[in-house]
Order: C-alpha cells, then structure tokens, then sequence
C-alpha cells in the first residue's frame, strides 16, 4: 500500500488549518489542510512500517498517523495541539471523533514551554528580517501574535482557542503593516509576561493523561487488528 494511499482511504480526521482556521484568511490565503491516517495494523508487522507522515496528494496537504500525532501531541507540539481545535473539519470518521474527544488528555502546562521556544524561534526569524529588510515579514508577525494570544489564553483557562476573536482586526492591521515593529513587538512581550503569570494559577495539570492517550491507541490498533482478519 503506497503512502497517498493510506491518506485517501484511511484518514480518520481532516481539517483545515492556518489562516482560515483562525479567521484571518485574504482572498490570496491558502487552504492548509491538515490530517490524521490510522495505518491498518497488520502493516506493522513487516520489516519496513508505516510512514509516520505523508505529504500530499493536495497542494498544502499534509497528514501524520494517529501514533506519531499522539506523541506529538503528548509532548505539546503547538502546531498539532491547534490542529486538534480547528474549527473547520473536512472529514471524521468514529476513531477520529475519539481522537477528538481525547483533546482534553493532550493539554498540560508543558505547552507553555513549547509555546514559548517555539514562539521565540519565530520571534528570531522576525528580528532576522528587521535587520536584512528592515521590516519583519508581516503575515509571520501576525500569526506568531496570535499564536502567543491562543498560548495565554490557553493557561488562563485550561481551554485552546485559535480563532483570532476579539483580536481579529488588530491582528490584520499588523499583517497590512499599519503597526510599527515596535508596536508588534511590545504586544508579543506583553503577552509572554502575561503567558508567564497565568502558569502558575492554570488549571492546566502538570501533565497530559498518557494512559487515556495509551488506551486509545490500543483499541484503535486491535480494532484495526480485528477487522482486517474478518475481512481477509
């Protein structure tokens, strides 16, 4: 079985991520989607296993199996914590509406250190820029904002939101470049110091639920199991 196979017949979840998830799609933005494959398990007793992601078959289309996507997600991967909250879902089958019941068993404190390094390698890139250009790459600006918008928010209340809500309008000002650079980056300080005190009053457990996450991927495997040996 080739690998675009595996995404077209045996995605569970798929969704569409980036602008357009956010709610801060142009009419030039493109559709990023995202998804979910569960290998059927007898793959995985031969030499050569499973991809643990695969690329295509659409422009902007990327998909990783469901194991490698809980391990990411345990370890508070932001872009596959935020993958599992879109608000645009394009395709779901039962073990993907168990995945996303599982949402909860991912989220842990530990998403504010991945967050934050993730947010400061952008914040590098940016500075980067500023010092070539003169000026940051806007869109890149725009969306590290509000990737520290959902990341304080998320401690604050233990829930994860991408859409730029409220911050909507402000957030496409500094993609039209109508903010200074210094602007923009006194907003993404102010929100790492307030990303910083919500850490420790989150109602966040220290820890994702490895043994929920565990369980699940089980009974997917064997359900799996099961009915490839029904159908053969």
């Amino acid at each position: 079985m080739d690998d675009l196979t595996l995404v077209r017949e045996h995605t569970i979840y798929a969704c569409v991520m980036g602008s357009r998830a956010f709610g801060l799609a142009t009419e030039a933005s493109d559709t990023d989607r995202r998804g979910v494959f569960l290998a059927p398990t007898p793959l995985f007793w031969r030499f050569q296993k499973p991809p643990t992601h695969v690329e295509g078959p659409r422009d902007e289309e990327f998909s990783w199996e469901l194991e490698r996507f809980c391990e990411l997600a345990l370890r508070a991967n932001p872009n596959i914590l935020e993958c599992l909250h879109s608000p645009l879902v394009e395709h779901l089958t039962p073990a993907g509406e168990e995945l996303l019941a599982l949402r909860g068993a991912f989220l842990s404190r530990r998403a504010h250190t991945t967050f934050t390094r993730y947010a400061k390698s952008q914040h590098g890139k940016l500075l980067a820029d500023v010092r070539l250009h003169g000026a940051p790459r806007w869109k890149h600006a725009m969306h590290l904002l509000r990737l520290l918008v959902s990341c304080r928010d998320l401690l604050r209340t233990g829930r994860l939101t991408i859409d730029a809500g409220p911050y909507r309008e402000e957030l496409l000002a500094v993609r039209r470049g109508e903010r200074t650079w210094e602007e923009a980056e006194a907003w993404m300080a102010r929100l790492e110091r307030e990303s910083d005190a919500a850490l420790a009053a989150s109602p966040l457990p220290e820890d994702p639920d490895h043994a929920r996450v565990d369980d699940h991927l089980h009974r997917t495997r064997l359900a799996s199991a099961l009915r490839t040996g029904r159908a053969a």
